[in-house]
């Protein structure tokens, strides 16, 4: 006879036993430095048993609970019913050199793992589901695999989840260009923009992401009805494709501080194919000024300004083919809006003395003309000397416009020429894979005034997705209106883009010599190191980003003053620099009101200063010669 024990243990090995396999089936991937946690698992949801679903914690906190993951498909929902077929893991350890990034060499370390699912009833249909752990985050993505009899597949929706352990606070907008507001997570509305910033605790921040969309819907998110503070995918139409169809990168990044997550943005990017490209010594970074009068003299004036001031580009905008608006006007011809400009415009001469000064001169295309006429225009700016093109207001969401613009930049890439997308794009790392594609608006730049604590939730969120061209304007009434002449130096090491439009609104003749200038002269736009000193969204920053052997420094203030004090341990130890120092200062002779100080630092000392409120700091670091 069994005792009491023996009985109770053979009951519960019993109940075990008898159910269903698929309910106890998990996997657990963790990163490579056991910092983040994934756990795949078949369980149920309600009535609905056998479904897909993640998990993600970071340190042993919770940052996702069980997840539902799958795919409505034209042929009915794949999201339940489902067993495993067969997983499989593996472990990945590389490094990458990007063309144009803010740091020399990206780590592209993470553990994967790859389950093949199959519906048991039904239509029998299989996928897979590819998970990756990194120490900076979590992703995973769908395949349809092939199926018999059919070749082609279209999905209709996505039920990808984000369930939340607590109603956290997250910055929420719901346009490329709109305004954040932090808000708990059960206030998101519909359409909310990726990346979406979330704060966890103190010490732990998420951030939702989209990498790798280059033939599929855009993804935005939702909140989860039914279900508190949890959120789901919402693509912008329905995909269609050849089997095996994989979808975009699902990505959940992880870290104690919005600005270790700003560190850690080089995820999205590991999170695309490698660089496509043989030869890119083509590709070239630079700062630019806006070309704004639209005429010959105009265009030289810029280059002659441009090769003062150590600028590499001058960009014509929009007019110089005529009414970008008009779905008739033509992208191959040099003719003048008359609302914008009297001309006279001489382009190709204008083009000609700007190679001859070493300056590159960049296009705005409206898309109206992109789409009509790319295989026209492609091959005739190269031939007329066009260094890169500016797309302007192109269309974003769908897979349609998807697809076209990633082949707008492959095509562009074909004839050497870079390229910036402006208006509603955000990027999702394709420059890895198409490093001419130098940056990208999808940000509330200064062209829009945006104020400062949104500048600044900016630097946090929006940059967690990459480049961001924010349209830079200097002698602008406002500069003053919104913040200060240092803090528009700072913006420019803060900001990252590889091509960097410092003079907006700028025509040569009405912008002072400056001192301060000279910070920008020997600025670079691409970086060997980035470390983000101190910060957080609508408040502040601190990023120092070298280049060789110098740093660079900018601090970016919000709406309280703030006692700076930062240790300069970023400094190599052992030498000296010459630091210059530019701070705003209203006793200072420049009419921009920036006072340039010249000091000597070492490695470990502090840097202290006062900064008021909206107000800035741009500093250089040069070693001291031995």
């Amino acid at each position: 006879m069994m005792g009491g024990m023996q009985r109770r243990m053979f009951l519960i090995l019993v109940l075990a036993s008898a159910l269903p396999a698929r309910a106890l089936e998990s996997r657990e991937l963790a990163s490579p430095g056991g910092v983040v946690r994934v756990r795949f698992s078949l369980r149920a949801f309600g009535v609905e048993k056998g479904c897909p679903a993640w998990s993600v914690s970071y340190k042993g906190r919770p940052a996702l609970l069980d997840s539902r993951l799958g795919l409505e498909l034209e042929d009915g929902p794949l999201f339940s019913g489902m067993r495993i077929l067969e997983a499989r893991a593996r472990t990945h350890a590389g490094r990458w050199r990007p063309v144009c990034g803010e740091r020399a060499e990206v780590p592209d370390i993470y553990r994967e793992l790859t389950v093949d699912l199959q519906e048991e009833t039904g239509l029998g249909r299989k996928a897979r589901l590819t998970f990756r752990a990194y120490d900076e985050g979590a992703a995973v993505r769908y395949t349809l695999l092939k199926q018999l009899g059919k070749e082609k597949a279209r999905i209709l929706a996505e039920r990808t989840e984000f369930r939340f352990p607590e109603d956290w606070p997250a910055w929420a907008t719901y346009s490329a260009q709109g305004l954040y507001q932090k808000v708990p997570i059960s206030r998101i509305k519909p359409g909310c923009e990726r990346p979406l910033l979330i704060q966890a605790a103190g010490d732990l921040h998420l951030a939702l992401a989209e990498a790798q969309l280059v033939d599929y819907a855009r993804m935005k998110f939702a909140p989860l009805s039914g279900t508190p503070h949890a959120l789901r995918s919402r693509l912008d139409g329905p995909v269609e494709g050849a089997l095996p169809l994989r979808t975009p990168w699902r990505v959940v990044m992880a870290a104690e501080s919005p600005g270790k997550l700003l560190e850690n943005n080089f995820l999205l990017l590991n999170l695309n194919d490698p660089c496509a490209l043989k030869d890119t010594s083509w590709i070239r970074p630079g700062k630019v000024i806006r070309e704004v009068t639209l005429t010959t003299q105009g265009g030289m004036a810029c280059v002659d300004f441009a090769a003062r001031h150590g600028l590499q580009f001058v960009e014509y905008d929009a007019g110089w083919y005529g009414p970008e608006n008009d779905p008739q006007a033509d992208a191959a011809t040099v003719s003048l809006d008359p609302k914008r400009s009297k001309g006279p415009l001489d382009l190709q001469a204008v083009i000609r003395y700007a190679r001859s000064r070493g300056i590159g001169v960049i296009l705005y295309v409206n898309r109206r003309a992109l789409e009509r006429q790319l295989d026209r225009i492609l091959p005739l700016y190269r031939s007329w000397g066009v260094q890169g093109i500016k797309f302007g207001f192109v269309r974003v969401g769908s897979q349609r416009w998807t697809r076209w613009l990633h082949h707008a930049i492959r095509r562009c890439a074909d004839y050497r020429l870079m390229a910036d997308i402006h208006d509603e794009y955000r990027p999702t790392g394709f420059r890895r894979t198409y490093p001419n594609l130098m940056t990208m608006e999808g940000v509330r730049g200064d062209e829009a005034r945006p104020t400062n604590d949104q500048t600044l939730v900016t630097v946090f969120a929006r940059l967690l997705a990459g480049p961001a061209d924010n349209t830079i304007c200097w002698m602008s009434p406002r500069v003053r209106q919104n913040a200060s002449y240092a803090y528009q130096l700072a913006k420019a090491v803060c900001i990252f883009s590889p091509w960097q439009f410092l003079f907006w609104y700028d025509r040569p003749a009405a912008v002072p010599e400056t001192p301060e200038l000279d910070f920008f002269k020997a600025l670079p736009t691409t970086w060997d190191e980035t470390q983000v000193l101190e910060g957080a969204p609508g408040l502040r920053a601190a990023v120092a980003r070298r280049k060789g052997q110098t740093w660079f420094l900018g601090c970016m203030n919000g709406l309280e003053p703030w006692a700076l004090d930062l240790t300069l341990d970023f400094l190599a130890p052992g030498r000296a620099y010459a630091a210059t120092i530019c701070t705003d200062d209203p006793h200072a002779p420049a009419p921009t009101g920036v006072r340039v100080e010249r000091i000597r630092v070492r490695h470990g000392d502090r840097l202290k200063r006062w900064i008021q409120a909206k107000h800035g700091l741009a500093a250089r670091f040069e070693p001291e010669r031995p």
